[in-house]
């Protein structure tokens, strides 16, 4: 079985991934993925846990203690899996420089999985636009050349799962 998802996987990979993609998609998906890259969690934090009062201040609690479960279990898997990026694996460069070697699970796509759900939880604006986002976060990161699709299938889960216990947690506070 093992085999044969893998093998899934890698089609599925060249399905979505393009060396040479037209300019609009290329653009848009490195957009995406540098939306994922951490800095903007912190910045959007700041100001909700500023300007919204307890509200903000609980979704941002919420959120640092979704990252500090998710990091370690993060680095824990990535470590422990060592998946080869598919950009080693093929003759292919990636459109972007990946920041580690390995790519299970999807750092970017549990990152961004995480953030939605934690504001959908507390601030309950927009969520469709916030879930397109996050899929558009993890998509992205296929069509650049540095993850398989079951990486980021895996990191979004595993986001989803640390927002849901840190939800879980900061509520029975």
């Amino acid at each position: 079985m093992k085999g044969k998802l893998a093998q899934l996987d890698t089609v599925l990979y060249f399905a979505v991934f393009t060396p040479s993609p037209k300019h609009w998609w290329r653009i848009a998906a490195l957009a995406f993925s540098k939306s994922g890259n951490g800095g903007l969690y912190i910045v959007l934090a700041l100001i909700c846990a500023l300007f919204f009062e307890q509200l903000g201040q609980q979704f941002a609690l919420t959120a640092v203690l979704a990252f500090a479960i998710e990091r370690p279990l993060y680095f824990f898997l990535k470590k422990r899996i060592a998946r080869v990026r598919p950009c080693d694996c093929y003759a292919l460069k990636a459109l972007l420089t990946p920041a580690d070697k390995f790519s299970l699970p999807s750092g970017h796509s549990a990152g961004a999985w995480l953030y939605a759900v934690c504001i959908v939880e507390h601030l309950s604006v927009y969520w469709w636009l916030l879930f397109i986002w996050a899929a558009g976060v993890s998509l992205s990161r296929v069509v650049v050349g540095v993850h398989y699709p079951l990486d980021v299938v895996v990191g979004a889960l595993m986001g989803i799962g640390c927002a849901s216990l840190s939800i879980f947690l900061v509520g029975m506070l």
